[in-house]
């Protein structure tokens, strides 16, 4: 994570701005006399709390592991060619 003063911020505040929501990366933003803070896109900070939520559900991750468990062992749900050509748009 790249870091900046609240000066050089607020001085480029549009183009700083403009950067973080391309470069979806976060910036930490440091003060001389109080706590840093961080800047972020909206769309990364909503994809940041939907990851944080799969991770603190314990249900859905012992889900994924059965899921990963059930397909490393070539044992999972297999969907007949008509089944995949409605997935996949064919």
């Amino acid at each position: 994570m790249d870091t900046i003063s609240v000066n050089k911020f607020r001085d480029n505040l549009k183009s700083v701005v403009e950067e973080v929501v391309s470069r979806h990366e976060p910036l930490k933003v440091t003060r001389r006399a109080g706590e840093a803070f961080v800047v972020i896109s909206a769309d990364d900070w909503e994809r940041e709390q939907e990851t944080l939520y799969v991770l603190q559900n314990k249900g859905l991750m012992q889900q994924i592991a059965d899921s990963l468990d059930t397909h490393t062992r070539s044992q999972g749900y297999k969907p007949t060619d008509e089944q995949m050509n409605e997935i996949t748009g064919i």
